[in-house]
């Protein structure tokens, strides 16, 4: 493995979300980017990152401003998706270095986003070589019947919840522990060459 190659980036996007239905013409969109880069090889959390990104197809509700403790005047002043993931894979190596996210949302919501706003997946293909489930992995580790959530994992870890839930920053940095606690268990799976 190389130096290179020892380096996750764990992401928790946070996006426009709304209390029952979006309004007419509105979709989800993603408008903070959390990014923690860990170093599996001396398990540790190197670094911590936050991209904000401007809507164009949605706005933040006040459901979502509650969630997440963003505002739409906040996020307004943020990159243009396009920007963002430019800045993935200029400043984060995202095209060529393997990322986790809790669950498939973030993968998935990256997906559609790129397609509808014809920019480039950031993450480099195929996606299931690069990517990591990390909730999958903590279930199975766990023996677990059901996925827990984030917060659910770290009790179960024994680990604190550090800064806020729903804030895509924290979220990533308190992932980055849980991925970090099942490298210490073995149970962080290899990824292949």
């Amino acid at each position: 493995m190389g130096a290179e190659s020892a380096l996750l980036n764990v992401i928790d996007v946070e996006a426009t979300c709304w209390e029952g239905q979006p309004p007419p013409g509105s979709v989800s969109e993603i408008i903070e980017i959390g990014l923690t880069v860990v170093d599996l090889l001396a398990r540790r959390r190197v670094s911590r990152h936050r991209i904000l990104v401007r809507p164009h197809r949605s706005a933040v509700s006040p459901f979502c401003t509650e969630l997440t403790g963003l505002t739409q005047a906040e996020v307004a002043r943020g990159v243009t998706f396009a920007e963002a993931c430019r800045l993935l894979v200029a400043e984060h190596a995202a095209e060529e270095r393997p990322w986790a996210s809790w669950g498939e949302y973030d993968r998935r919501q990256f997906a559609r986003q790129s397609k509808a706003d014809a920019v480039a997946y950031p993450f480099g293909h195929p996606t299931e070589r690069s990517h990591t489930n990390a909730k999958a992995v903590f279930t199975t580790a766990h023996g677990l019947r059901r996925k827990p959530g984030m917060s659910g994992a770290l009790q179960i870890a024994g680990l604190p919840l550090e800064g806020r839930h729903h804030s895509g920053e924290d979220d990533a940095w308190n992932l980055a522990a849980l991925v970090l606690d099942l490298v210490g268990r073995g149970a962080w799976p290899a990824l292949p060459r």
